[in-house]
């Protein structure tokens, strides 16, 4: 984001100048017809001048100083009228403190004495000078040097000196060592020291031709001041205009003020156009005619495009200088606004982009060498908005009880930090609103302006819908809408709640990803039976090194050594899925690798046992209360094994009497069962735990068979045995041998 401060400094400092050149020839006009002309001029003429005189000369006295000399070649007393005629005129006025050397000159002058009309029937001359070394030179002697003295040149002047005012409709010309300026017609009042300029004032200065246009002026003394109105300045393609312009001057008749009022605009063409607009605008300068401060109020909007649309606002804007008319520093108040809206960014390549809005009661912004801006800082709470552009993606407002910005290259704004009480807050139409907060914040920009990361620091709290998160560090990326927590991050969705070294959360595709050292808790909804995987009023908990948590399919899948438990119930595989919606679980070994479970049964006695399952994939479902096995299955039990292609579990509810259990497994494809001495193969087997009860069955082609060293070979159509005794039974069809029954006591 780009602030122009050159320009900012060559409007004001421009604007302000041209003024004061503007002041310097027309109230140099005002002087001269007031003080000269006006009183002490047609007052002699009118007295002093009877007859015909070669080589007239006058001049009036005070207290041994002379105040003023008239020459002429030439006095001639018309008979028509008593009107008398002066030729080739020349009047230095010195002042009562001897400290002016103003000289007017013309060829051709007449006097009225009936109508008290004094008029210059040619061109007059007036050049204004101050003389500060006056008062110590002899009476009459002229300064030394004459420094950079007013010129004004004008024709049809007419002075009456009965109503004391004079006027001219004729074009007026004025020269000064940095302008020179023209106006068409002025009036002036000796009664109320008001000079009027008519029309048409231009005003030409510096080596780019700066011009300035009004359409009118007044010049009084009371107060000392000149008011120009529809003001209009343009510099090759900077232009500045207002209503109205009041200069406020000092007794030395130095600028000490300008006040612009209505419709005050300042703009600047080119590539880069930009426009700064206010009701009103105040310059304060100082003895040396030099910029101190600028204030625009009542609503001033700025704005710009650099390849982005930029607009600013404040009630109030406060600009000081340094000498040289260098600005320093910049301050924005009354509800200050900064908005930066990318444009042509399909052109460029970007599908989107990001409007930026930094809102506080006031801005404060520190320039180096007048031009680079070398931070800002937000006065009371600050707020900074990203809108898409596009629109389909979160609104985030990011809060915080101050900030304060950096610039690099260019103006442009580098980053904003924000502290204390930080706040980020998004929404996006139909979904969950989004809350972090933190002691600080840092949001980075890119060269475009558009944010490129938002870091929190410090106690991070972070709220979406029923998800919450917790870390001490947090990083938003707006591109990816994506927040990564690090340094002790917790993450609570439902009834999930998560650790590890890394949380990130996509919240454009609703995910949640952990990485490194992942510990997971499910609480069980309500206590009650079957709400849980392997059901039961205990948590289970889960690690592995990586989490995948997918809000739409409400799934969360765990990668890298993944164990998970419930009480005494164990799984432990490469990978696992959870379904929280339809309650189910998946378990896959992957290359190599094997899925490990291990369950609870009661022996004989009532005390839990384990059961440990192995294999290739698990398949769990909490509705069926069934896990599936598939690929080299193996089950483990107290002094028994199991061998075969799939497995499938049944599981007792768990509840009061404690944890889920182990009630019956059905094995098949390639069963081998081992027990002791025993060892049986078939296609399925059914194991009930309650009884440690074997079923075991196959096909036509391969009849089961049992296999003990006392008893030798055993094969029938079904082969039912016990892990609590030694009994076998061996059922046969009427198509087979015998149905043999056999027992045998252990020793």
């Amino acid at each position: 984001m780009t602030l122009d401060v050159p320009r900012l400094r060559r409007w004001f400092a421009a604007a302000a100048v041209l003024l004061v050149l503007v002041v310097a020839g027309w109230y140099a006009a005002g002087r001269w017809a007031q003080r000269r002309v006006a009183r002490e001029l047609p007052k002699q003429l009118g007295v002093e001048i009877q007859q015909s005189t070669e080589g007239f000369t006058l001049s009036r006295s005070e207290g041994g100083r002379t105040l003023f000399t008239v020459k002429a070649s030439r006095a001639v007393r018309l008979t028509a009228g008593g009107r008398a005629e002066l030729k080739d005129v020349s009047v230095v006025i010195y002042g009562r403190r001897a400290n002016r050397f103003d000289q007017i000159y013309g060829s051709d002058f007449e006097y009225d004495p009936d109508t008290g009309n004094i008029a210059a029937r040619g061109e007059v001359h007036i050049d204004l000078e101050s003389d500060v070394e006056g008062a110590e030179r002899p009476d009459l002697a002229p300064p030394v040097e004459l420094k950079n003295p007013i010129h004004l040149k004008t024709r049809g002047l007419v002075f009456n000196h009965k109503t004391g005012k004079a006027e001219t409709r004729e074009k007026l010309e004025f020269r000064v060592p940095w302008a020179s300026g023209t106006a068409v017609g002025a009036s002036y009042d000796s009664a109320t020291n008001v000079l009027r300029l008519g029309s048409q004032i231009e005003i030409r200065s510096g080596s780019k031709q700066a011009v300035i246009n009004a359409a009118s002026g007044v010049i009084s003394k009371e107060p000392r001041q000149v008011e120009l109105m529809q003001v209009r300045a343009q510099q090759g393609e900077q232009h500045f205009e207002a209503d109205r312009v009041r200069v406020l001057l000092r007794d030395d008749n130095t600028v000490e003020r300008v006040m612009a009022e209505g419709n005050v605009t300042a703009a600047e063409g080119g590539a880069s156009p930009a426009t700064l607009r206010a009701p009103r605008a105040e310059f304060l300068l100082n003895a040396a005619q030099m910029l101190q401060s600028a204030i625009l109020s009542g609503g001033v909007t700025m704005e710009s495009s650099d390849g982005a649309a930029m607009k600013a606002t404040a009630g109030r804007v406060l600009l000081e200088f340094a000498p040289g008319n260098r600005l320093a520093r910049v301050r924005a108040s009354e509800n200050a606004r900064l908005e930066r809206r990318p444009q042509g960014l399909r052109r460029r390549g970007f599908e989107d982009g990001q409007r930026v809005e930094i809102a506080a009661d006031a801005l404060d912004f520190q320039v180096r060498q007048g031009k680079w801006l070398e931070k800002a800082a937000t006065v009371g709470a600050g707020q900074i908005t990203l809108t898409p552009i596009s629109g389909t993606a979160a609104s985030t407002v990011i809060t915080a009880a101050a900030f304060e910005a950096a610039f690099g290259k260019g103006n442009r704004l580098q980053s904003l930090r924000g502290a204390p009480d930080a706040r980020i807050t998004s929404n996006v139409p139909g979904g969950p609103l989004r809350v972090s907060t933190s002691r600080q914040v840092l949001a980075t920009f890119r060269e475009d302006g558009s944010v490129s990361a938002v870091e929190q620091e410090g106690d991070v709290r972070y709220t979406e819908g029923a998800r919450t998160a917790s870390a001490e560090k947090a990083r938003y990326l707006p591109a990816a809408d994506e927040i990564v927590l690090t340094g002790s991050p917790r993450f609570t969705e439902g009834a999930m709640s998560t650790t590890a070294q890394t949380l990130r959360f996509s919240r454009r595709e609703g995910e949640a990803t952990a990485e490194g050292d992942v510990k997971t808790t499910y609480q069980p909804a309500g206590g009650q039976a079957g709400a849980s995987v392997f059901s039961g009023n205990n948590p289970i908990h889960v690690t592995a090194r990586s989490m995948v948590a997918r809000r739409a399919s409400a799934t969360a899948r765990y990668s890298g050594g993944v164990r998970l438990w419930q009480g005494a119930n164990v799984i432990e595989a490469p990978a696992v899925e959870f379904d929280r919606e339809h309650r189910t679980l998946r378990a896959n070994a992957g290359s190599g690798g094997q899925v490990s479970t291990v369950f609870v049964q009661a022996d004989e006695k009532g005390n839990l046992t384990p059961v440990n399952v192995t294999a290739t994939t698990l398949r769990y479902s909490d509705a069926e209360r069934r896990a599936h096995f598939e690929g080299g299955v193996t089950l483990r039990g107290a002094g028994f094994s199991v061998a075969a292609d799939r497995l499938e579990v049944e599981l007792r509810p768990g509840g009061r009497e404690g944890p889920s259990r182990l009630e019956q497994a059905v094995a098949q494809g390639r069963v081998g069962v081992w027990e002791g001495e025993r060892r049986a193969s078939g296609e399925r087997l059914v194991y009930t735990a309650a009884e440690g009860k074997f079923v075991l069955t196959g096909t036509p082609q391969q009849l089961p068979s049992i296999f003990d060293a006392e008893l030798g070979a055993t094969t029938g159509d079904s082969l039912t045995f016990y892990s609590r005794d030694d009994r076998v039974l061996v059922e046969s069809s009427p198509s087979t041998r015998s149905v043999t029954q056999t027992r045998v006591s252990k020793k």
